[in-house]
């Protein structure tokens, strides 16, 4: 089955398309990132009044279907399409809400517009039904990690590093409910807000110097030492976040880098780790990475999967779990309570 995958990361700086043939192995046929104009990313990102929300949706609902027309690949030779859309808010811990103990999230761009634009059934809001089942809705990438890089004799960890930075263990010839995987903090989310759109090659962070004392203060965060299963998003490392902080790109990337060393150091017997995600463009991140890091550091691409694409492919993945009507997560990554269906369905009109 020829199946489409859409996505827009929390870095928001525009729409990942993949499109792969699911049959005894995932292949990709085509991959391509299409920026958003500067004043779509401004609207995602400061969006705060409903009526904005309301439009915004089926905007990028639009935007999301144009993408996909666009990205060289005939749209009828697409079965399915898997659209995670656009995380707006995600607040995977409990918090005290009307009397009650509410996790939340909420991506939008609408796929009743991406359905009746291309003509093709598309399966959305795949992080609901993790919730529903006391689960965190993320991260969801381990269920794909596991198909890709699980190995019989070698323990791996699956990097990926977008606006927030998450892991995937794969001990040696893991089964899937021994998959550990949870965000470690942050990626590029603060470096982007302190060098907007973002430090090229971490150029800005290796000319500065790192503030020792606010970058002390920082890793002493109750969340960098709490035990999976654990998820974090813009709610945490924001607007508010870079403001109350002033932090600077040099600590900010430092940050991210010793975050996910102490994440990665909790699992000695790693021996890889394969990055994706647009962090493994930033070359000082890389080095400084390398440096921390005991195990052998790679590219998702030495496997054939770009590093812009990952996420794209995985949602692809999971409508064709949905579609298959097969579970989608992995409650050992997410909290849930048991393996669910992930995502609803928006028919082909």
């Amino acid at each position: 089955m020829r199946i489409a995958g859409l996505i827009s990361g929390t870095s928001a700086d525009g729409i990942d398309v993949a499109v792969v043939d699911v049959a005894d192995r995932i292949s990709v046929v085509a991959a391509k990132t299409v920026p958003y104009l500067p004043e779509v990313r401004d609207a995602i990102l400061s969006v705060s009044d409903i009526p904005g929300l309301s439009r915004l949706n089926f905007l990028l609902g639009e935007l999301f279907a144009e993408a996909l027309i666009g990205c060289g690949v005939p749209l009828e030779t697409i079965q399915l399409i898997g659209s995670h859309g656009q995380t707006v808010f995600h607040e995977g811990e409990p918090v005290d809400y009307l009397g009650r103990r509410i996790v939340s999230t909420l991506q939008i761009g609408d796929a009743s517009v991406i359905a009746a634009r291309t003509g093709i059934e598309t399966i959305s809001d795949f992080r609901s039904a993790d919730i529903a089942a006391g689960g965190k809705g993320a991260p969801l990438v381990p269920f794909l990690d596991y198909e890709l890089f699980r190995h019989p004799e070698i323990a791996r960890i699956a990097l990926n590093i977008g606006g927030i930075a998450n892991i995937t263990v794969i001990p040696a010839g893991a089964k899937p409910e021994e998959v550990i995987a949870f965000d470690t903090g942050p990626g590029n989310m603060v470096i982007d807000a302190v060098v907007p759109p973002f430090d090229r090659d971490g150029e800005r962070a290796r000319a500065g110097s790192v503030n020792h004392a606010l970058l002390g203060k920082l890793l002493a965060d109750p969340y960098y030492q709490r035990n999976p299963p654990k998820s974090c998003g813009r709610e945490q490392y924001g607007a508010d976040f870079v403001s109350s902080t002033d932090i600077d790109a040099a600590t900010a990337t430092e940050l991210t880098v010793r975050t996910i060393a102490a994440a990665i150091a909790r699992y000695p017997a790693t021996r890889e780790v394969i990055v994706s995600g647009g962090g493994a463009h930033n070359r000082y991140m890389m080095e400084r990475l390398s440096a921390l890091v005991q195990p052998r550091l790679t590219a998702s691409a030495e496997f054939g999967i770009d590093v812009d694409s990952k996420e794209a492919i995985l949602f692809a993945l999971l409508a064709y779990q949905t579609h298959q009507r097969r579970a989608g997560n992995l409650p050992s990554a997410t909290g849930a309570r048991k393996p669910v269906i992930l995502g609803k369905i928006s028919p082909r009109p």
